[in-house]
C-alpha cells in the first residue's frame, strides 16, 4: 500500500461543518440528546440464500413490538420474490395486519422510501413508526448504508439503527468459507441471529458461532430455536457504547477476504479540523476500501460527544450530542476496511497534526 499523505493546507471554513447557525447551537446544529434524534428508525435485515430471514421478519411482525412497521423488501434482480409474505410482485404497497404494511420493491430503494413517507403523510397508507428493509440473499449491504449517506432528504427522515444478519446454522460455515456475500453480511452486521438451530447438532452451533466471533467480535450473537426469538433483537442492537457500542472489540481483527477491523481511541480532545482532514483524505485516497466507520469523538470546543460516520466515500453530516453515554469520555471510532490498518490510520492522523490544522488558518 503506498504511504497515506495529507494534502495542502487550506482553511476548514470551505466545508459546510463549519457553519454556525446560531451562537446557542454547536458547531454541527442543534445538539440532540441521542443521535438518531426525531428520525424513523431503519432496521436492515440481511442474510445468506435460505438463512430464514423472511421467516424471521414474518414473526417480528406478528409480535406487538412489530407494529406499526413498514417493510420494505429490497430485491436486486429482475424478478420479484416468491413468499407467502408478499401478495404482489410489483412495486406496490401490501397491507400485513397488525399495523404493519409492506412494500416490494425491485426499483430505487430511495423511491420507494419517499414514497412510503409521502402516502403516510396523505394518510393513504397506515401509520408507521419503524421501516425494517429485507434484503436479498446476495446483497451487500453497503449500496444500501450509502443511500442514507448520499441523500440529505432520506438521511433528515431516517436513522439506521440495527443492521442485523441472519446466518443458517446448517449451511453457515459452507457459506462463510464459500461466500464472499455471507462473510460480508456477517462482517457489517451489528446482531447476528443464528437460525435453524434446532436442524444443526449442538457441536455445529458452536463451531458456528466461534466462526461468527471471529468475523465480528463486536456483534451480539443471538441463536433462534424453531424460529423463535425475543423481538427486541430487532430493534436493538444489543449494545451499551453509543459507536456501535463496541466497548468490548478487540484492538483489531483481520478477516478472510482482506477486511480488517479495529477501533481508535484517543484519549486527549482531537481539533476538529484535523481529524476532519484525515479522514477526507483517506476517503480520497482509499474511499472504496472503507467499508464502516462510525464513532464517538471528543472534540475542543464541543459540549458533548460528536457523532461521526462514514461509508465508502460518503460522509455522514456530524451530530453533537447533549451529553455522554457513559463516563468514558475518550474518542472511539470503529473502523471496517480492506486493507487499511489501524497504523496507516493513526499516521495520517498524526501527519495533518503536524500541518497544525486549525479552523480560520
Amino acid at each position: 500500500m503506498a504511504v497515506l499523505v495529507c494534502p495542502a493546507k487550506h482553511t476548514m471554513n470551505d466545508t459546510i461543518f463549519d457553519l454556525f447557525p446560531s451562537a446557542t447551537a454547536s458547531r454541527f446544529g442543534r445538539r440532540q440528546k441521542r443521535e438518531r434524534g426525531a428520525r424513523l428508525p431503519v432496521i436492515i435485515v440481511t442474510g445468506f440464500l435460505g438463512a430464514g430471514k423472511t421467516t424471521l421478519v414474518r414473526r417480528f411482525l406478528e409480535t406487538p413490538e412489530g407494529r406499526g412497521t413498514a417493510l420494505v423488501v429490497n430485491e436486486f434482480g429482475s424478478e420479484g420474490i416468491d413468499d407467502a409474505l408478499l401478495r404482489e410482485s410489483s412495486d406496490e404497497v401490501t397491507l400485513l395486519g397488525n399495523g404493519c404494511l409492506c412494500c416490494n420493491t425491485r426499483s430505487d430503494l430511495q423511491v420507494a422510501l419517499r414514497k412510503l413517507v409521502a402516502d403516510r403523510d396523505r394518510h393513504k397508507i397506515p401509520h408507521f413508526e419503524r421501516v425494517l428493509i429485507e434484503t436479498s440473499g446476495l446483497a451487500d449491504i453497503s449500496p444500501i448504508l450509502q443511500t442514507f449517506s448520499t441523500d440529505r432528504a432520506l438521511g433528515g427522515e431516517f436513522a439506521i439503527e440495527v443492521v442485523l444478519a441472519v446466518v443458517d446454522a446448517v449451511s453457515g460455515l459452507k457459506n462463510l468459507d464459500k461466500a464472499p456475500e455471507a462473510r460480508k453480511q456477517a462482517i457489517l452486521a451489528d446482531r447476528i441471529v443464528v437460525s435453524k438451530s434446532d436442524l444443526a447438532d449442538i457441536k455445529t452451533v458452536k463451531k458456528l458461532t466461534a466462526r461468527l466471533k471471529e468475523l465480528n467480535p463486536r456483534a451480539v450473537i443471538d441463536v433462534a430455536v424453531k424460529g423463535d426469538i425475543d423481538p427486541k433483537v430487532l430493534i436493538d442492537t444489543g449494545q451499551t457504547d453509543a459507536i456501535e457500542r463496541h466497548s468490548g472489540f478487540i484492538a483489531e481483527a483481520s478477516h478472510s477476504d482482506g477486511i480488517l477491523s479495529f477501533v481508535m481511541r484517543e484519549d486527549a480532545p482531537l481539533q476538529w479540523p484535523v481529524f476532519h482532514r484525515a479522514i477526507e483524505t483517506l476517503i480520497t485516497l482509499r474511499g472504496p476500501d472503507l467499508l464502516r466507520i462510525k464513532g464517538l469523538l471528543n472534540l475542543e470546543g464541543s459540549k458533548g460527544p460528536v457523532v461521526f460516520q462514514a461509508v465508502q466515500h460518503l460522509l455522514h453530516p456530524p451530530v453533537e450530542l447533549s451529553a455522554w453515554p457513559d463516563k468514558d469520555q475518550a474518542s472511539r471510532v470503529v473502523f471496517i476496511t480492506r486493507g487499511v490498518s489501524e497504523q496507516q490510520v493513526r499516521d495520517l492522523l498524526d501527519a495533518c497534526r503536524s500541518l497544525g490544522y486549525v479552523t480560520g488558518d
